[in-house]
Formats: structure tokens, sequence, C-alpha cells
């Protein structure tokens, strides 16, 4: 897959597009291109656009619905907060989100107190969340939940093997899993199709089962995978608990349910 494009459509933000192209290895062209897919950056925001008929594609930590999370959520009852391990704990988690994406759940968790690392292999999707992370450090209203989400570009796998090396106390409590799997519901393919367009551009997480492995030996309290009501569950070890809500659920591995029996079909 050829690298996705940078295009800059406003010149007063040159420099910025050259930051964004040097950190995440994205191709800078002068013109926008007629077809595909590419980053463009204009006035207000970094945008994953096509000549296709949907809409631009970007990481919002300020406005929508990020905005409604933030003041009408939920709190600690939102079921990723329960998930994550936040109802009635007296110590927030330190979380890495393994698959960060939008950026999402991360935001939530962070609203919430966390401190979130934000692993993302993907130049296009780490670059809208730089973009995203830079606009909410700006406005008053996220700018300290802005402060508690750290982006790194890197393969989560990779980054969690160098996590399971360090002693206890520097390793992360809760690894957040969201595995972008090929999407066979032909109804909510249908409903996102801007959605689709990004998964195009990102790929699936064909190594799911690596990445539960890598989450599971760096993670001292708990790993959580997020997957759909109907999903298949990640091959390999068995979920300890399971929270099903009403259109998604998650699959908790407690690290001190795990018996090494449990790892016997991740091999």
């Amino acid at each position: 897959m050829h690298p996705t494009p940078l295009y800059c459509a406003e010149s007063a933000r040159r420099d910025t597009a050259g930051q964004l192209a040097s950190r995440f290895a994205l191709p800078l062209v002068a013109q926008r291109p007629t077809d595909g897919y590419w980053l463009e950056l204009g006035p207000e925001r970094l945008e994953l656009v096509t000549s296709g008929k949907h809409g631009a594609v970007y990481a919002e930590f300020v406005e929508g619905a990020a905005r409604h999370r933030r003041e009408q959520g939920g709190g600690r009852g939102q079921p990723v907060a329960k998930a994550v391990g936040l109802k009635g704990a007296k110590d927030l988690p330190r979380v890495v989100d393994a698959t960060a994406g939008l950026g999402g759940d991360s935001f939530v968790l962070a609203t919430l107190g966390c401190h979130v690392t934000m692993l993302e292999r993907s130049p296009v999707a780490a670059a809208l969340l730089a973009d995203a992370l830079e606009r909410a450090a700006r406005d008053p209203s996220t700018t300290d939940i802005a402060a508690r989400m750290t982006l790194v570009h890197a393969n989560a796998i990779d980054w969690l093997a160098q996590q399971a090396a360090l002693p206890r106390a520097q390793r992360p409590d809760v690894v957040f899993v969201d595995p972008m799997f090929p999407d066979t519901d032909k109804k909510s393919a249908a409903a996102k199709k801007g959605m689709q367009a990004f998964q195009h551009v990102i790929g699936d997480d064909l190594d799911s089962a690596e990445l539960l492995a890598a989450a599971i030996a760096a993670a001292t309290g708990r790993v959580v995978v997020k997957r759909p009501q109907r999903g298949v569950p990640i091959a390999g070890v068995k979920p300890s608990v399971v929270l099903d809500g009403k259109s998604t659920r998650f699959d908790l591995y407690i690290i001190k349910a795990l018996r090494p029996q449990d790892f016997a079909d991740a091999d």
C-alpha cells in the first residue's frame, strides 16, 4: 500500500504541514490529488478526504460528540470506565490504548482523570490524532484533558514488549485494545461510509492475537478488549470476564486470574 499523501490547503499552515509530514513520514504534495485518499490540512484541522462520496474523517476532542461525552457522558458509570476498573477505584490506573484510532476511548478515560498513552502505528491515524491533540491543548475547556493524553507513533506489539521488560512500578496498569477487524455487517458498513474509508486506509489488525499476548505481558492489572456485541473474540487466551452492552462488549483479562494453561492456545 502506497503512503497516503499530505496536501496543505492553507498557505499560512505550510510549516505545520511540513512538521506533520516529517514526523509521520508522509509525502507532502504541492497539488491536491484528484483520486484516491489523502490527508488535507485546512485552516481549521487535518482531515482524511477522498474523491469519493463520503465526508471527511478527522479526530476531534473539543466539539461535537467529544463535547457531549465530556459534559454528559455519565462519568465513571460509562461502560468503558467500568471495563477499565474506574468505578469505585481510589487510585486511577495508568492506561495504554494500544490501538488508539481516532482517540475516542482515550479521550473518555482522560476526561475521567486517567493518564493515557495512545499507541498508533498508522501514520495517517497518528497524524489525525496529533492534530486533534494540538487543537484540544489550545482550547481552555480541554487543555487539562489533552495534558493527560500522550501520543506515541509506534507498533504496539514492539512497544509493549519493551514495557514488559521494565520494573513492575513502571509498567501500565491497564492495556486497552480495540482491534479493527474486517467488517462483515452490511448494515453497519452502509451506515458508516466515512469509517469504511478510514478502515480502508488504516487496514485491519490481523495480528490481534500477538497484540493480546504482548498486552497481557505488559499490563500489571488487566487487559480490556473492546468488541462488537457479536464480534468474535481474539484467538488464544480466554477472557476472565465478559461485560455485555447493547452494541459493544468488553472482554477482560485479569492478570492475577490468568493461569499458565490459559496461554496454551495462544502459542
